[in-house]
């Protein structure tokens, strides 16, 4: 790293707790969501073996975004990194818009995964009310959450090596069937289910698009490293290895199991409400297989609903730094955790309980698809960002990241492109576009907010100079 390239950001106050091997778990972990082990199923029934190309292909998109956001970590690595970037490169709105509508993602997030991780242990205890489970997973998650960075860290790292052990099983298994042909699927599966069945796109290449919507879904948190920027012992070095093992991590977990899984079960036998690996276990004949994945999901649910309180807490102590938010949000406990803004979005959560005891049938349904569109618009500043700070590098008013994008800022285009093509597929598919009306009331009430916060303080809208120190 040269001396013109010395990476600076903010002293935040927040404990640097978090070393390699967790950022590097809380990575893989955020690449690995409930959308891959149950959502898939649904999207296999509507694309066949063409569903691993539609994977592969944001696969890609999802890595121009985050080497994007690698230039700007590495350019200022600051705990609420997109809400910041958004208010250095677009303005004061974008900020708040940004990081208000992050917290809105992850907190819809976790009530969706408190309602999946109740449900699933109904699998198991089926005479206990689902909201008694979604309650007590609230309440352990937002202890652990208090008491510091560290705690949050460990507990996202056994979670994440559960999903991996889970995956990599799961592949090497198939592996073992097709290659030596043992198990009760040993006679039927082959690498040529991938064609056999009405070929590699049996429904059109239409019908295979339409599902990019719910492939985006299943890598949505994938950001969630930039959240711990601020919080990573040695960011330099921890963020570059995360975010460029990413490519691997894609294509070994999704493309790589998907592809097995296809391999030795045909795909006509999967379908909405099947996941892939119950299915997959099953055929092969392992009598725990439910269970197992039923156990896997269950975590995946838990470290989604525990990342979102780590990220809400530190959006909303950004937002209160910059007047955007009441300030006592940017208090942090003895522990060096912002306490209150854990607490307030907890309680937020703590709607999905409500629901879990009002419509335990619905609750899921409800939430999820506005989680979507919010992490879309998070992708989007993201991205819009990197373009920005890209043409101020190279006009020499900005100084040069130690961790540049590959092909400067024509891969952002190429995502911003993307992006703006799936919004139009949601638009367009009916089930889907509800969460686009939710998004527009969201902006109108955010448009509001921000009119008011102008109108008692007209300085929260002046354009500033981010306050820099080195470190490292």
């Amino acid at each position: 790293m040269t001396s013109e390239q010395v990476t600076e950001a903010p002293e935040e106050g927040y404990e640097r707790g978090l070393g390699s091997r967790q950022v590097q778990m809380i990575a893989i972990g955020g690449a690995i969501g409930v959308g891959l082990f149950l959502g898939a199923g649904a999207n296999i029934a509507k694309a066949g073996p063409s569903l691993i190309v539609m994977y592969a292909l944001a696969g890609l998109i999802i890595f121009f975004i985050m080497r994007a956001l690698g230039e700007l970590l590495l350019y200022r690595p600051v705990s609420g990194s997109f809400a910041e970037y958004s208010r250095e490169f677009l303005g004061p709105f974008f900020g708040f818009f940004t990081g208000w509508t992050y917290w809105l993602m992850w907190v819809v997030t976790g009530m969706a995964e408190l309602t999946a991780a109740a449900i699933y242990v109904h699998y198991w205890f089926p005479a206990v009310p689902q909201w008694v489970t979604a309650l007590v997973f609230l309440v352990v998650l937002f202890v652990a959450n208090l008491i510091s960075v560290k705690v949050f860290g460990e507990i996202e790292f056994w979670f994440s090596m559960v999903k991996v052990t889970a995956l990599i099983g799961m592949i090497v298994i198939g592996l073992g069937v097709l290659t030596f042909g043992f198990s009760a699927a040993g006679d039927t599966a082959a690498v040529s289910n991938l064609w056999k069945f009405d070929g590699f796109f049996p429904k059109g290449v239409g019908s295979s698009l339409m599902t990019l919507q719910g492939v985006m879904f299943a890598y949505l948190a994938v950001e969630l490293v930039g959240v711990t920027a601020g919080e990573s012992q040695d960011p330099e070095k921890t963020l570059p290895k995360a975010i460029n093992t990413l490519p691997w991590r894609i294509a070994l977990f999704y493309v790589g199991a998907l592809t097995v899984i296809l391999c030795v079960v045909k795909w006509t036998e999967f379908g909405p409400g099947v996941s892939p690996f119950v299915k997959a276990f099953a055929v092969i004949g392992i009598p725990a297989g439910a269970g197992i994945v039923n156990f896997v999901v269950l975590t995946a649910a838990l470290s989604s609903c525990n990342s979102g309180m780590y990220s809400t807490g530190r959006m909303l102590r950004t937002l209160a730094d910059n007047g955007e938010a009441p300030r006592f949000f940017s208090r942090l406990s003895s522990s060096k955790t912002p306490a209150l803004g854990i607490t307030v979005s907890v309680a937020f959560m703590g709607i999905g309980v409500v629901l879990n005891y009002i419509v335990p049938e619905k609750a899921f349904g409800y939430v999820t698809s506005v989680a979507t569109a919010a992490g879309i618009w998070t992708w989007l500043m993201i991205l819009i960002s990197h373009v920005l700070y890209r043409r101020g590098v190279e006009s020499g008013r900005l100084r040069a990241s130690s961790f540049p994008a590959p092909g400067g800022a024509k891969c952002s285009y190429v995502a911003i492109v993307f992006l703006l093509f799936v919004t139009c597929l949601i638009a367009y598919d009916a089930d889907s576009r509800v969460c686009l009306y939710v998004m527009a009331g969201w902006a109108a009430a955010l448009a509001i907010g921000w009119a008011v916060l102008k109108n008692r303080n007209p300085q929260v809208a002046d354009p500033r100079e981010p306050e820099l120190e080195k470190i490292g």
